[in-house]
């Protein structure tokens, strides 16, 4: 093993990497590889719950929001400011 300092620069590496897929393992072609499909599954408390809390929806609110970001007045740049200054003081 050959351990370098961090200022090291190591030559070209192939796009697969030294740890590719060795020739006794067998791949599936395309045509017989199975499509990846996503599954969500929601517990019967999860279900009960999900409507608990629609009562404290400001809805009035949401509708003039809705209408600000459509019509581009929405982002201001005191608003934008305000954004940028709470997120630098949680960074």
């Amino acid at each position: 093993m050959q351990i370098n300092g961090p200022g090291y620069i190591h030559g070209a590496q192939s796009v697969g990497g030294p740890h590719g897929v060795k020739g006794s393992q067998r791949q599936q072609p395309a045509s017989e590889a199975k499509p990846v499909q996503d599954e969500l599954e929601l517990s019967e408390a999860s279900r009960a719950g999900a409507t608990d809390n629609v009562s404290d929806i400001r809805t009035d609110k949401v509708d003039r929001i809705k209408a600000e970001i459509a019509a581009g007045t929405y982002e201001t740049p005191e608003k934008m400011s305000l954004a940028l200054d709470r997120l630098l003081s949680e960074i």
